[in-house]
């Protein structure tokens, strides 16, 4: 209303005078234009026209709640689902204290400077004896923002075990975002990767035809095992004596320090760059932490804005992860002491274990009791407290409880029981060994249609 009262023609008014804050723009589309003072009067009245147009238009996208009637009572039961649900340590929730510690963080703006995230970055630097840190949404983006920064001039070529998420479950990111050639090698000793499997697979020389290996990239846990340390430094020396970087998806490297008493700096120590993720084992909501230089991470902070990863007020999802870290880290032992109970429940029943529980997970193979696994995942979603399975792969997490682990092996019992009273002969001599170099451990547990 002032700015239009303002905006009187030149004829009447003289020019008008800019504050020094005020624009040209800001002082309307009047300035020098001849306009009658009824042309004001008009506009005026006419301001309950768009008034009533804004109010309808409000009223529409108000038109929103994200919260049931009942969500209270339904996040109670999402929680107890959770703890009967074996497919991954990635569902678990924030827990009413966890929410309470996050709302109290800073709120500032991560692009530019987000106190909390900085205070969460300044500690996995520490901890992980690294000079810099980046909080990131994704472990996947970590990663692949990892492989980016690194790689500087292809063509280059980054090493990797066949099984590892880096490879299988990024979406062929290695190539897209780094224009890369992944060379995928499966470990000998079927279970994971030494030198001696490496070295014969590293590119190098100035051959037009080839792309040099610039990156090795080690996974620990993978499957939910653990590499011995002693393997890891072997690697680094040659890799670091032929110029060629270390990269750790360490998305489940707490699970590495809690087994083996192993300090978090001990394990990173051989690595330039190492992903941390927050809410896999540690049951965060959202977010990985990548650690290296601070030229490294400099670099990688200019590619996250570049992927889309630059994000605002982090501030609660930081909190959310520092109460994971004081929290949940020490349950860990606990998950890990569940995931050895399946194993052992399993293989007294006569089941085969395709990947043992060195940490909160294992693969099962329920063939040598006559058993599939739809069948095993159609039974467990039937129970009167159902039970969520995926196929062969079995997570223990923080919000796991016992007493799904022994519903589970119940039900596997009763299963047993119904296939020998149907005249399943069942192996004398155990299960039979896998004579391939390497068997996809993961199997969905889905019916076949025929």
């Amino acid at each position: 209303m002032l700015r239009y009262g303002l905006g009187l023609c030149r004829q009447q008014m003289g020019a008008v005078r800019l504050t020094p804050t005020q624009s040209l723009r800001s002082a309307g589309p009047y300035i020098g234009a001849p306009c009658p003072a009824r042309r004001f009067v008009s506009n005026v009245s006419a301001q309950s026209e768009p008034s009533a147009r804004l109010a309808k238009i409000v009223d529409e996208i108000a038109k929103i709640t994200v919260l049931t009637p009942t969500q209270g009572a339904d996040n109670l039961k999402q929680l107890e689902d959770i703890s009967r649900n074996f497919m991954s340590d990635t569902i678990t929730v924030p827990t009413k204290d966890m929410y309470t510690y996050a709302t109290r963080a800073s709120i500032g703006d991560d692009v530019y400077h987000e106190p909390s995230t900085a205070a969460l970055e300044n500690h996995i630097a520490r901890l992980t004896g690294k000079e810099a840190a980046l909080f990131l949404p994704s472990g996947t983006m970590s990663n692949q923002i990892a492989l980016r920064t690194h790689l500087k001039q292809p063509p280059y070529s980054v090493i990797c075990d066949v099984r590892s998420h880096i490879h299988r479950y990024e979406a062929g990111g290695t190539a897209f975002h780094s224009g890369a050639q992944s060379i995928t090698i499966a470990p000998a000793n079927e279970h994971h990767l030494t030198l001696e499997d490496i070295e014969p697979h590293i590119v190098s020389g100035d051959d037009v035809h080839i792309a040099p290996t610039r990156i090795i990239a080690l996974e620990n846990t993978l499957n939910g095992t653990i590499i011995p340390q002693h393997d890891v430094v072997t690697i680094a020396d040659y890799a670091h004596r032929h110029n060629i970087a270390m990269h750790l998806d360490g998305a489940r490297i707490w699970h590495v320090a809690a087994e083996t008493c192993t300090p978090v700096k001990e394990l990173c120590d051989p690595f330039d760059s190492v992903s941390l993720c927050l809410s896999k084992g540690l049951g965060a909501p959202v977010g990985t932490i990548l650690v290296g230089s601070s030229p490294f991470i400099a670099k990688a902070r200019w590619f996250r804005k570049l992927f889309g990863g630059g994000m605002r007020q982090t501030g609660v999802l930081a909190g959310a992860a520092a109460y994971a870290l004081t929290q949940n880290f020490p349950l860990l032992p606990r998950v890990h002491a569940l995931a050895k109970r399946l194993q052992q429940g399993l293989e007294e029943l006569g089941v085969a274990i395709l990947s043992p529980a060195e940490t909160c997970m294992l693969f099962f193979d329920p063939a040598p009791i006559g058993v599939e696994y739809w069948e095993i995942v159609q039974r467990a979603s039937q129970l009167s407290k159902p039970i969520k399975l995926g196929g062969s792969r079995l997570v223990a997490h923080v919000q796991t409880s016992p007493g799904a682990v022994q519903d589970f092996l119940e039900l596997m019992k009763t299963l047993k029981e119904e296939k020998a009273r149907e005249g399943w002969l069942f192996p004398q001599d155990g299960p039979k060994k896998n004579k391939s170099l390497y068997k996809d451990v993961y199997v969905r547990g889905v019916k076949p249609l025929t």
